[in-house]
């Protein structure tokens, strides 16, 4: 049976401007799929990405659900887009109150939204409950990017007794994509869910990223340094981790690194 790899992104190309983060969340998933794994590719559907272009039609049959964040009703639509040269499909995750404004994580004045703790929380939820309802139970699930930090957390302990995540190995990619604000004061109750205590939470409770990527990291089976520099605090975390980790790969070859690197964690 071929092994199943789930990337939560939080920028895949041509949907987003390049960067080398989106860049990845483009070619990583058509790499390994070419590798002979299963994939499935999950991102926001921020407001910026033009549907009509790049024709996200939604998904009736995943969309539908609520999910509650800090007492408040969210409707989840699914939309999906596939990049035919590839032979791939990309899963958004939307909603009208958290990703329809024409922007990412910032306004066109450069502020920070004052929203991007519910933000992720909808987001990583979103991601995992569309999982349960196509019952795709992943080998290994990576993330990319800080808007995903919270999925180890609910993929080790919300999800630990969930069949389709008991036996999931979670990787988190570290990028140089840091930000200085803080998110709200109420965020570790906003993630909070059934088997999730508040000590499991203490981690995040900074709200800074360098809380947020010491969650993940805490959460997770193993790391990836996925760019040339990143934070030195971060870079000294993951020195002491004791987890797998496999340095940055490089531009050229970095597909046949990961492959081997999930293999070598699927074997463990």
């Amino acid at each position: 049976m071929k092994k199943r790899i789930l990337f939560v992104n939080q920028e895949v190309t041509p949907y987003l401007p390049e960067s080398f983060q989106s860049k990845v969340g483009r070619y990583l998933p058509q790499g390994i799929q070419e590798k002979g794994k299963e994939i499935r590719t999950f991102m926001p559907r921020f407001g910026n990405i033009n549907e009509r272009r790049n024709q996200l039609h939604e998904v009736i049959r995943l969309s539908g659900m609520n999910l509650i964040i800090d007492d408040q009703d969210h409707p989840l639509i699914i939309k999906v887009a596939s990049i035919q040269q590839a032979r791939m499909q990309v899963y958004f995750i939307d909603n009208e109150e958290f990703f329809h404004r024409k922007s990412t994580i910032r306004d066109k004045k450069g502020i920070f939204h004052s929203d991007n703790d519910e933000r992720a929380v909808f987001y990583s939820r979103g991601v995992l409950e569309t999982v349960k309802k196509l019952g795709w139970a992943p080998d290994i699930v990576h993330i990319h990017g800080w808007m995903a930090s919270i999925v180890p957390l609910y993929i080790k302990k919300a999800l630990k007794d969930n069949p389709l995540f008991s036996e999931t190995k979670v990787i988190t990619s570290v990028y140089n994509d840091g930000f200085t604000e803080k998110l709200s004061d109420s965020f570790t109750k906003k993630i909070k869910m059934d088997g999730i205590e508040d000590s499991d939470l203490a981690v995040f409770e900074g709200g800074t990223y360098i809380d947020l990527m010491k969650g993940a990291m805490q959460y997770s089976d193993a790391l990836v340094i996925n760019c040339k520099t990143i934070d030195p605090t971060i870079e000294k975390m993951i020195e002491e981790s004791g987890k797998p980790v496999l340095p940055y790969p490089g531009k050229e070859k970095y597909v046949d690194a990961f492959d081997e690197f999930y293999n070598n964690l699927l074997s463990n």
